[in-house]
């Protein structure tokens, strides 16, 4: 087994029973000295992350802001109504501020200059209960942004790819950082310096006739999906900065529906089984009961890197409108150049 497997087994084991107490603490005024045990789940966090600071006061205030994560992330596991849990990732050691900042998205969707898609789309008695793009090969592996504010142009790129790769039956990899280059010709270095555009030096693999807004109805950004493809959308991504894996549905208090900052991939939708949910104890905090009922989720793919959430996934609840999904789903219009007739004019 690997080590980083290991470490994480290591983490679930200690943050067990410890946020509690974190929790309670930051209650008070004075909350004392930081626990051993607190520390020791830091450290364990530092090796499986890779992280350090450059000095004993940064140390203090990275282990502060990581026991309130600790704490926020149970909190949220108490209020989640679907079957999310919430505990350490890699962005444990961030304010909400700095997460924002670093991973959301640079680009508002009033400003996308597109038009929103009108009509009303009904489904027939046809109506698919599961839909999933990634089990026929239409969707790229997992991205990893790293500190690049670029998740709008890791969405838009992936629903181009796969768009392509349903329509044409071909599989393509579109470069993230400019046009529509291979990403094997033009790949993407995670640089957030500006440069000059080098795209018109590769040959297109792609190429695009428009891009739409659908309505902002999950009935009908679903029959798309099923029947069309994967769409680009932007959400409310604040309980993603401790999400471990599940489903989550929050509430409008938890996850503002109108404070949209992340673009990401749906790619598919679904319903739990009966079973499912979180019985007993969970993988970080405690023992919790929570409905048996099957609840119908979306399946969105994040560009966090496959070590993040559900192998680079997550799953939020679908028919509540859940962190604004319906705000701005977009998709692009994708189809080989048409070759041009020459005309003149008779002299």
């Amino acid at each position: 087994m690997a080590p980083t497997v290991h470490l994480s087994c290591l983490l679930a084991l200690l943050v067990a029973g410890l946020a509690q107490g974190i929790k309670d603490s930051l209650r008070g005024q004075d909350p004392g000295p930081q626990p051993l045990e607190l520390k020791e789940v830091f450290r364990l966090f530092q090796m499986q992350y890779n992280r350090s600071y450059p000095n004993p006061a940064e140390y203090a205030r990275r282990l502060d802001i990581f026991a309130q994560n600790l704490a926020k992330a149970q909190r949220l596991q108490e209020e989640d109504l679907g079957t999310a849990e919430f505990g350490v990732t890699q962005f444990s050691d961030l304010t909400e501020e700095e997460f924002v900042q670093l991973y959301g998205s640079q680009v508002a969707g009033e400003a996308l200059g597109v038009s929103r898609k009108v009509g009303s789309e009904e489904w027939g008695e046809s109506e698919p209960q599961t839909c999933d793009w990634r089990k026929v090969g239409t969707i790229s592996p997992v991205r990893d942004q790293r500190n690049c504010n670029c998740c709008w142009a890791m969405a838009a790129a992936g629903n181009i790819e796969a768009l392509w790769a349903i329509k044409f039956r071909h599989f393509v990899e579109v470069s993230v950082q400019r046009g529509l280059a291979s990403e094997k010709d033009y790949p993407f270095n995670g640089s957030g310096k500006t440069h000059r555009c080098l795209a018109k030096k590769y040959k297109k693999v792609a190429w695009i006739q428009d891009f739409i807004i659908l309505q902002a109805c999950e009935q009908s950004m679903a029959r798309h999906l099923a029947t069309e493809g994967p769409i680009t959308v932007t959400i409310n991504m604040t309980l993603l900065q401790q999400y471990q894996k599940g489903v989550i549905k929050a509430t409008p208090t938890t996850c503002d529906p109108t404070q949209v900052d992340h673009s990401v991939l749906l790619v598919g939708f679904g319903k739990t089984k009966l079973v499912e949910g979180r019985q007993g104890k969970a993988a970080s905090f405690g023992s919790y009961a929570r409905p048996r009922r099957s609840m119908a989720y979306w399946i969105l793919k994040n560009s966090w890197g496959p070590q993040w959430g559900e192998e680079g996934y997550f799953r939020l609840h679908r028919g509540s409108n859940t962190c604004g999904i319906t705000k701005f789903p977009v998709t692009a219009r994708v189809d080989k150049p048409k070759k041009q007739h020459q005309v003149s004019c008779p002299p």
